[in-house]
């Protein structure tokens, strides 16, 4: 319901398109790794995914488990609460595990929050935290590295700035994009993993922000 509900309705509020590598492949099992930016971004790399055919469970802040019928919905899905600087954090490596044995793709956000900036321009992922590294290891599943930009141009920024961008939205229509790259396997060892792993996400980016022409993916 999330995938569909979210093809449906990015583009009321944007002008979404979607490219792949050549040898992209969006294959059962798989953990796509995507970077954060904005509010925004996880319903548009999700209607970007079903337009591929591609309905991943999300890991995603447990804050959201607590809003009304949303959170239901989540729980009814399978999608994964992550309790950040909590002991049950762990839970969630285990469920996402789980749902990766059973064949589910895996959407993981490893810069692990929004960058506090005020602007709506484009920059290079941030530093990626483990998680996503010991996951892939426990597993031995394959990363598939997506990079989304335009995001922040729905909202981004101070809380009034993000409502007065989701308030205008369906009048600007920004242009937005989304990359899937090429499948990988991530090493054993994690620092070295989660280094291949940002670069990998940071290419996939760099791809989707030239495409709306920032100059980020071309200072990068």
């Amino acid at each position: 319901m999330l995938s569909r509900l979210a093809d449906a309705l990015v583009p009321a509020v944007g002008r979404l398109t979607v490219t792949a590598d050549a040898d992209a492949e969006l294959a059962a099992g798989s953990i796509i790794a995507a970077n954060h930016t904005s509010l925004a971004d996880p319903a548009i790399v999700l209607a970007a995914l079903h337009r591929l055919g591609a309905m991943p469970v999300v890991m995603a802040a447990a804050g959201l488990w607590n809003v009304p019928v949303l959170g239901r919905r989540l729980a009814r899905e399978g999608h994964i609460p992550v309790h950040r600087h909590d002991r049950r954090a762990a839970n969630a490596l285990d469920l996402a595990a789980e749902a990766l044995r059973q064949g589910r793709l895996v959407l993981i956000y490893a810069e692990g929050g929004i960058p506090s900036r005020s602007d709506a321009a484009e920059a290079a992922p941030g530093a990626f935290r483990s998680g996503l590294s010991r996951l892939a290891r426990r597993t031995g599943a394959p990363v598939v590295p997506v990079g989304q930009a335009g995001a922040r141009r729905v909202t981004s920024g101070s809380v009034a700035k993000q409502l007065a961008g989701l308030a205008t939205a369906p009048l600007r229509r920004p242009e937005l994009h989304v990359h899937v790259g090429k499948p990988f396997k991530l090493p054993g060892d994690s620092a070295v993993g989660t280094t291949r792993a940002r670069a990998a996400v940071t290419d996939a980016w760099r791809t989707a922000a030239a495409r709306l022409g920032e100059r980020a993916a071309f200072a990068a």
